[in-house]
Formats: structure tokens, C-alpha cells, sequence
């Protein structure tokens, strides 16, 4: 396989980017695409650096793409940089027009672990024109996702000015909230197909159980699972194989 490290300007973060591309050797193009979103403080190389990602694609036709998402949780920024547009719009388009991959909804897929866990089933609940599947690892689906779930520690309360900058005063229904984008998508008849995990140690435990009871209240079809580990790159360099199984199985 081959590994690219590309940087370009993006017109709608209005700054160079970053990214890390992994591309097959085996199989005929074009090739589907997953993109895989990175936590909040991290960036496009640590996917690559931090777990055996090139091993387990190593017979796989398949793409992969692992973008800067910056701090802005991949949403489109309430005082800040549309980061959700730049992901689902831009990137896409970028990758499409430079590399050998499907240009339909069937064969991009997109997963992330933590704020990308969260950014990456909110992107696919959103532009559901665009995903066909997404996966969360230990996402932080906060409600809103300003809002604790309950019995669930705080962790983002030391950067307040920060959080509201990107989520705004009442996040809570809007296009930040993956309840209420599932809810929308649902009644539209677009969703895209879901996997959901989360260490039974890990403090996010909480809010992906409410994400999940919530899915199962709204008849949202997806998988849900809850497995020994915490947060922390053992347990998503463990679980990494099997989201990359769940994308390829809906082909």
C-alpha cells in the first residue's frame, strides 16, 4: 500500500490543512473511503502513529483518510470556523478529485474515536447525502452535546468559552445535537447505517448508553456494543479492525 502526507488550502477554513491518505495496492479502482476523525487533542497524524491501522488494511481495497478536525468537535462552529462543511463538502470533494475513489453515497464511510466518535455519527446524521455509514468509538456524545448525560463527570467544563464558542448558547435540537439530527434523518428516510462501542471504564459510558437508548426510543436501527477497556489507544487500536469489517460488510 501506499501513504501520502498532503497539505492544501482550504477555502473554508481559510488556512492550509492537513491530512494522512492510505491507499490500497490490492483490489481494482475506484475504491470506497472512510474517513477516520480524530479526538480533541489530537491531530491527523495520530491515527497513523498511535495504532497498527496500515496492518489491518493491508488486503483491503479500501481508502483511508485521517483529516485535521482541529478542536472544532466537526461541526459547523457557532462563533468560529465551519468545520462540519469543511469535512463533509470540501474534504470530500478534495479527495474525490485527487484520488482513485467512488464518488457515491455507497462507498464513503466515516468513524472516529471520542470528539471524532461524535463528529463522525453527527457529520453522517447531517449530510446523509454523503455517508452511507459511520462508527463512534468512545464518543462524546454529550447532550446537545453541551450537557452532561446523567451521572456523567463534566470533563469539558474547563473550557467553557471554547465549548460555546462552538456549540452556541442552546446547541439542544440544533444541528450540533446527534438526537435531533437522528430523529430528523429518521423521519426523512436517509439514515445511514450506525455502529456504536464505548469501554465499560471509560468516563463517556454515560452519554453513549443515552445516545443509545435514545436510538432504540426513535427506531433507529444500529449496533450498540459495550466492551472491557477504557479511554485510551488500546482500546480503539483493538476495536479498529472490527469498524473497518462493518463499513466494507454493506458493499
Amino acid at each position: 500500500m501506499s501513504f501520502c502526507e498532503v497539505h492544501w488550502k482550504s477555502a473554508v477554513l481559510m488556512k492550509q490543512v492537513g491530512m494522512n491518505v492510505i491507499l490500497p495496492d490490492t483490489g481494482h479502482p475506484p475504491f470506497d473511503t472512510y474517513y477516520l476523525l480524530h479526538g480533541l487533542s489530537d491531530d491527523y497524524t495520530t491515527w497513523h502513529r498511535r495504532t497498527r491501522v496500515e496492518w489491518y488494511l493491508r488486503e483491503l481495497p479500501l481508502i483511508v483518510v485521517m483529516p485535521d478536525g482541529f478542536r472544532g468537535f466537526y461541526t459547523d462552529n457557532f462563533a468560529g470556523p465551519a468545520y462540519g462543511r469543511y469535512m463533509a463538502q470540501e474534504l470530500v470533494a478534495f479527495v474525490e478529485r485527487n484520488f482513485p475513489a467512488r464518488r457515491e453515497r455507497a462507498a464513503r464511510h466515516i468513524g472516529g474515536l471520542s470528539m471524532g466518535g461524535y463528529g463522525a455519527v453527527r457529520l453522517a446524521l447531517e449530510y446523509t447525502d454523503v455517508y452511507s455509514s459511520a462508527n463512534s468509538h468512545s464518543g462524546a456524545f454529550l447532550r446537545g452535546p453541551m450537557t452532561p448525560a446523567p451521572g456523567q463527570p463534566d470533563r469539558f467544563s474547563s473550557f467553557p468559552d471554547e465549548m460555546a464558542q462552538i456549540f452556541g448558547p442552546h446547541p439542544e435540537g440544533s444541528a450540533h445535537d446527534v438526537h435531533a439530527l437522528a430523529k430528523r434523518a429518521k423521519a426523512a428516510g436517509t439514515l445511514p447505517r450506525l455502529q456504536i462501542d464505548c469501554g465499560v471504564d471509560d468516563y463517556l459510558i454515560d452519554a453513549n448508553r443515552v445516545l443509545h437508548a435514545e436510538l432504540n426510543r426513535l427506531a433507529v436501527p444500529h449496533s450498540y456494543a459495550e466492551y472491557p477497556g477504557s479511554h485510551d489507544w488500546e482500546y480503539w487500536d483493538r476495536h479498529l479492525p472490527e469498524a473497518i469489517a462493518f463499513h466494507l460488510k454493506g458493499n
